[in-house]
């Protein structure tokens, strides 16, 4: 099992163009898999990591209702957001400046085939993160990514997250609210949720901003250690 995991920061990144590159690396992925099948061969499957920071864009899941994005796309356009509906699970959500949006592109079959482990592990990684800033993350039953103080009428997510899977394959992932612009939440009902806030670590900690570099390489370090994983850091290509 190849558990080495190329790490790529693509920095400020168009959400079409990442998906698209996504798409290659998943097909790429795939496609080696079903060689090995068919040629009873063992070739090395390879996985990827991608962290990037989108501009202003909503995207709704295959599983996704539109009535919960509250404006029309001529608004978006003049927030100056785009909008796509795209092929993981979930609803609808935002990407923005300020967040931590991570795409694991993984063969779990390198690692383990449990789909439930496996965003519990995205969760994980996202919890301890918070814990190293003093904050409690949590999950909440039913309800996919991480919140704060479940329970209460204060709930409030800091996390999204939403998945494919295809093959053992994984692409789509979450996104980490850091230092977001909490107001493009407004524009819609977060993961089609209703009555339920959504928060920013730079708010939580009452900072105007947190250091993203930071974040990213406390990530880092709890993903290599969750999935047992060997992270190589790779020059952004795309």
């Amino acid at each position: 099992m190849n558990k080495k995991v190329l790490f790529e920061d693509l920095g400020h990144k168009d959400y079409k163009e990442t998906w698209d590159y996504q798409e290659l690396l998943f097909q790429n992925i795939v496609d080696a898999k079903i060689r090995n099948r068919r040629t009873e061969s063992n070739e090395d499957t390879s996985n990827h990591f991608l962290f990037v920071e989108h501009p202003h864009v909503f995207t709704l899941g295959k599983s996704g209702d539109m009535e919960n994005l509250l404006v029309d796309e001529n608004f978006l356009k003049e927030k100056g957001a785009t909008f796509y509906k795209i092929n993981r699970g979930g609803d609808i959500t935002y990407h923005g400046p300020g967040q931590v949006v991570g795409y694991p592109i993984l063969d779990l079959d390198n690692f383990f085939t449990d789909i439930h482990k496996y965003l519990r592990f995205l969760e994980e990684m996202v919890i301890l993160t918070l814990a190293e800033y003093g904050l409690k993350g949590q999950r909440s039953d039913g309800e996919t990514g991480v919140w704060l103080d479940v329970g209460t009428p204060f709930a409030r997510k800091i996390c999204a997250m939403g998945v494919r899977a295809s093959r053992w394959v994984t692409m789509h992932g979450f996104a980490f609210n850091v230092n977001a612009d909490l107001g493009y939440f407004d524009l819609m009902i977060p993961c089609g949720i209703k009555d339920k806030a959504v928060t920013s670590l730079n708010v939580e900690l009452g900072k105007k901003s947190v250091d993203m570099e930071e974040v990213k390489q406390k990530l880092l370090r709890h993903f290599e250690s969750l999935f047992e994983a060997k992270l190589v850091k790779q020059k952004a290509n795309v």
